[in-house]
């Protein structure tokens, strides 16, 4: 039995299905915007190789290294890791963050030269009517300093990513203009940045249709486009989608989008809605590593992954209602895995190396009682069965382990 027969997908139907505009491409910021949330713990260098290795894995393209112009432990574990991916022979390439300045571009050249390895230069420079204000900024400051930042970079032998800070805020001309400009001076990938979280999807695809019509297309270079975002409004991965589908070629992201205030787009999900939606390379990619990936990240930064958090949270697959359970153990008993992780998920846990859990609680019926004890080789007899199902009626809280074990022992059978 194939099991999408049983699923009718107003996704696919004409006019509803998602289609980048081309190839699709990810870099990953854990290891660097992803430690300027002012919650996060920068991990020691083991675990960011083991973070990168797990980046490897998942065939994430790219990720930033970290912002070497920030000191000299930032300098130390940008090499590290560098060397690591040279050393390992990874396919992963890497990029560095960068202020449109002499003193940050210089450190990552020197980076190259001491390892061997391209990395790309990622220049940022603020572009919003609101940030010149602030800043006292003219456009004439802006331009100059992106070309002398570009040439710079360009001059090292460096690759030039050229990223436009908070470009969802700013006017069509001095996009136009700061784009051109990187470009004309060597530039060969842009970074749009909703760097506040302020964009909504229509917003997103008409910001980039502009920048491909006005900046790359009359340019005349085959520039890449990337497009990072925030969480602010609780957009970041739609944002990224509708990103990639208006004509973007790579996503930024961070695992469990950790990041500047509420973080960027979610790097797992981004994954898991690519792999859902068929998209390649991504259709056929082994994610069963994914949650691992989150863990180890969640541990290294101290950020907790929340219960109801998509696909990797404690709660995502695990249901104690009893009409919900009902429905899954039905499946279960056909001798269906696959029946069962989808009957009431949106999410096929086998993709990611998951499964259903069924529990007991308050709102649970017999059936989920019965299910668990088969689960636990233990006899699921009338009177284990009432008892546990009357303890779970009048608990506030779905049972513990260690509660229904408890009942069991309580139980005239187990005594006997």
């Amino acid at each position: 039995m194939n099991h999408s027969d049983l699923i009718y997908d107003w996704n696919t139907v004409p006019g509803a299905q998602f289609r980048p505009a081309g190839r699709v491409l990810l870099n990953d910021e854990s290891l660097r915007d992803g430690l300027q949330s002012p919650s996060v713990k920068d991990p020691p260098i083991e675990k960011k190789i083991e973070i990168l290795h797990l980046m490897e894995s998942l065939g994430i393209n790219s990720l930033n290294l970290g912002l070497p112009g920030a000191g000299p432990r930032a300098v130390a574990d940008v090499e590290r890791l560098a060397r690591e991916i040279v050393n390992s022979k990874l396919k992963i390439t890497a990029n560095c963050a960068a202020r449109t300045h002499e003193n940050d571009i210089r450190p990552v050249a020197e980076i190259v030269q001491r390892t061997g390895m391209n990395i790309e230069c990622a220049t940022f420079i603020g572009s919003s009517p609101i940030r010149r204000y602030t800043e006292n900024w003219t456009d004439d400051f802006l331009l100059t300093t992106t070309e002398k930042a570009v040439k710079f970079a360009r001059s090292l032998g460096l690759d030039v990513m050229y990223v436009t800070e908070d470009t969802t805020r700013c006017d069509p001309e001095t996009i136009k203009r700061l784009y051109s400009t990187a470009i004309a001076c060597g530039a060969r990938s842009i970074v749009i940045c909703d760097t506040c979280g302020h964009v909504t999807p229509s917003g997103v695809s008409a910001l980039i249709k502009f920048v491909m019509d006005e900046v790359v297309k009359p340019s005349g270079e085959k520039i890449r486009v990337d497009w990072h975002g925030h969480c602010d409004r609780g957009l970041a991965l739609p944002n990224s989608l509708a990103a990639l589908a208006a004509g973007a070629d790579c996503v930024h992201a961070a695992a469990i989008g950790i990041g500047e205030r509420v973080g960027n787009t979610q790097m797992d999900q981004m994954l898991v809605n690519l792999k859902l939606m068929g998209i390649e390379p991504w259709a056929h990619q082994d994610l069963s590593r994914l949650k691992v990936y989150c863990q180890v990240v969640s541990e290294a930064t101290g950020v907790p992954i929340p219960l109801n958090y998509p696909v990797f949270g404690a709660d995502a697959f695990r249901t104690a209602t009893g009409v919900h359970a009902a429905a899954v153990i039905k499946a279960f008993k056909k001798n269906d895995p696959i029946l069962a992780n989808t009957v009431y998920s949106g999410v096929p846990a086998h993709y990611f190396g998951l499964e259903q859990v069924i529990d007991i609680g308050p709102m649970s019926g017999k059936s989920n009682v019965i299910f668990w004890l088969e689960r636990h080789s233990i006899p699921a007899t009338e009177e284990l069965v009432e008892r546990i199902y009357q303890l779970a009626k009048s608990s506030n809280h779905t049972l513990t382990e260690h509660e229904i074990l408890e009942a069991c022992k309580a139980s005239p059978a187990a005594r006997n």
